[in-house]
């Protein structure tokens, strides 16, 4: 935490590139370990058949406790947009603002504001991390993906924008380890934070293990222009994100979810 306060305070790419790094640890203080499928894609090293892609990217995944925060910050390269209530959590709060975190009101008047902050990032060739459920969840089911967090990738009129539109990319993130042992329905909400939860509590019970494990599907990239509308690029992701949690849900072996997931390793 030290050393990335001090980056934040200097310039050039350190305080970035420190990020993942930093949230890896805060993963490692909670016994988090993570178990990823998939490839990362990043801002201009993601290859196609033709080119090198170097648009920015903006990972969708869902979201069921604040734990995705450190585990996400720790694999994927990139921004995260979170409410402005997390602003007054303890601890919490801290760890956000130290991992560069944007923070968003989502009240109408502040709408264009906070739109013109996460461009900037998109300008500077940055990634943004990006839950559109809206809030967390049990784990259980996936909420709608809400068609206004894909408003970077389909904006109204792209010939009035002035940054690089993104790519899109699918995450689906389950919590299926609890002790070394396969979590089953009952033991899901040793994770999911949602609702009216109290955050000291879940804490509490969350230090009583000793270890955890988060497993992560990365899915094929999605390329805003092959949808028609925000509506159905965002009912597009959700059905990918969806599909990669209900497969991991059922505890398959490695092997097993490369076969059932339809994504490039």
């Amino acid at each position: 935490m030290p050393v990335q306060a001090c980056l934040l305070k200097l310039h050039g790419n350190w305080k970035v590139r420190f990020i993942c790094v930093y949230w890896r640890n805060v993963s490692r203080l909670f016994g988090m370990k993570t178990r990823i499928f998939g490839t990362v894609v990043e801002s201009g090293r993601y290859k196609t058949e033709k080119k090198q892609d170097k648009r920015p990217v903006i990972y969708i995944a869902n979201h069921t406790s604040w734990l995705d925060i450190p585990v996400m910050g720790g694999v994927a390269p990139g921004a995260f947009v979170a409410k402005e209530e997390i602003k007054n959590w303890p601890l919490i709060s801290t760890l956000c603002k130290l991992g560069r975190v944007l923070f968003v009101s989502r009240q109408r008047q502040n709408t264009k504001k906070e739109q013109i902050s996460m461009q900037q990032r998109l300008k500077e060739d940055k990634n943004l991390i990006l839950f559109p459920e809206g809030t967390s969840t049990n784990g259980s089911h996936l909420l709608p993906f809400l068609s206004s967090f894909f408003v970077l990738a389909k904006p109204l009129n792209n010939k009035q924008t002035d940054y690089p539109i993104p790519i899109i990319q699918p995450v689906s993130i389950v919590y299926d380890h609890l002790n070394m042992l396969p979590v089953n329905r009952r033991q899901r909400v040793v994770y999911s934070w949602f609702g009216d939860m109290e955050l000291a509590p879940h804490l509490w019970q969350l230090s009583q293990w000793y270890s955890m494990r988060c497993s992560l599907i990365f899915h094929d990239p999605l390329y805003p222009e092959d949808f028609e509308s925000r509506k159905d690029l965002a009912f597009a992701t959700w059905n990918i994100v969806s599909n990669g949690t209900a497969a991991l849900r059922q505890t398959a072996p490695d092997g097993e979810i490369h076969k059932t997931i339809n994504f490039k390793s």
